[in-house]
């Protein structure tokens, strides 16, 4: 299975989204910002092919002479960075936070070595392959921001202002947002995963927490008074659109909070909100291993596990879900 190119949305005044062709793992939205004077992007594709489709599309909307020189990105994610590699001169800024993240997720060269050589007959060698197989990072270099921040930054690219504002522990350690307010544009990076009736999505996934802090980074996104809103994941949004997911939030914060005060273990805690079925138009319900893992983390103290241990639970409870869902019968076939 191969990825193609996304679509690219203008959204006026110089700001494009670029929105990958489906949902699923990896495939996160990026900007570009243009003036006379200069071009940024906001985040990356996740391997170095989607990155240079990327930057050929956002090339042909240059003005003559000016090149996409700074990378701003929303969170250490390979999915919202790797892809500056295809940039090597420009400067990428990222909050001082995301150092912390960079170091718990593996190289580009550890994951290639992760999904190509696993056990396609365990649950975690056979999710990396189906959900990860089509990225190809076997080429591509770990990379490293230039500038690192904290607070606020503002920038100008032209005429345009362009401010970062770093957020507290939310999705990562080291999120934050782009506010561009002569577009009334936000981009959120992955504080917003997003879905709409024409154009489903699927559940967020949020390694640190707590959700307290998502639901706040959420309104924070609304509070800038934004019209345009542009999550990490998913369609554009408008100011209802992030209203709605944050009643998504505060749905698997409840329910978390009610298991944890039950005594109930996080992964079956995850496995009954999938069973609740409350949103059965998003995909990857598996995920929710992740976001209530690390809010439990947050009640409780816990140490993080590693990556590797998180995902096991994530692919073991996928294909728990899947065989959920096969027609009777169809096992014996």
């Amino acid at each position: 299975m191969s990825i193609t190119g996304g679509d690219v949305v203008d959204l006026g005044r110089g700001l494009y989204a670029w929105l990958p062709p489906k949902r699923g793992w990896g495939l996160a939205n990026c900007g570009l910002l243009v003036s006379p004077r200069g071009a940024l992007w906001i985040d990356t594709p996740y391997d170095r092919t989607l990155a240079g489709r990327f930057l050929a599309e956002s090339s042909a909307l240059l003005p003559h002479g000016v090149s996409v020189d700074r990378v701003i990105v929303t969170h250490a994610n390979g999915d919202h960075f790797w892809g500056a590699g295809v940039l090597p001169d420009a400067e990428i800024i990222a909050t001082r936070e995301a150092r912390e993240h960079i170091h718990y997720e593996p190289t580009p060269q550890q994951q290639h070595a992760l999904v190509t050589g696993g056990d396609r007959k365990s649950p975690l060698g056979d999710y990396l392959a189906r959900h990860f197989g089509p990225f190809d990072w076997s080429g591509t270099e770990p990379v490293h921001p230039t500038t690192y921040f904290t607070g606020e930054l503002e920038l100008t690219l032209g005429e345009y202002p362009v401010r970062l504002t770093a957020l507290p522990s939310a999705h990562t350690t080291g999120d934050l947002m782009v506010h561009l307010p002569e577009q009334k544009a936000v981009f959120s990076g992955d504080v917003i995963f997003s879905s709409t009736a024409a154009r489903p999505g699927d559940h967020a996934v949020h390694w640190a927490g707590p959700l307290d802090n998502v639901i706040a980074a959420c309104e924070q996104v609304l509070a800038t008074g934004a019209e345009t809103i542009v999550p990490g994941h998913g369609p554009v949004l408008d100011r209802a659109g992030v209203r709605e997911h944050i009643v998504y939030l505060e749905y698997v914060r409840e329910r978390a909070h009610a298991f944890h005060t039950a005594g109930v273990p996080a992964l079956e805690a995850a496995r009954r909100v999938i069973g609740e079925g409350r949103y059965p138009e998003l995909g990857l319900p598996e995920r929710l291993v992740v976001t209530i893992g690390s809010e439990y983390r947050q009640l409780d103290g816990s140490e993080l596990p590693g990556v590797l241990q998180v995902m096991t639970d994530v692919a073991v409870v996928a294909r728990e879900v899947e065989q959920s869902r096969e027609p009777v019968g169809t096992a014996e076939q």
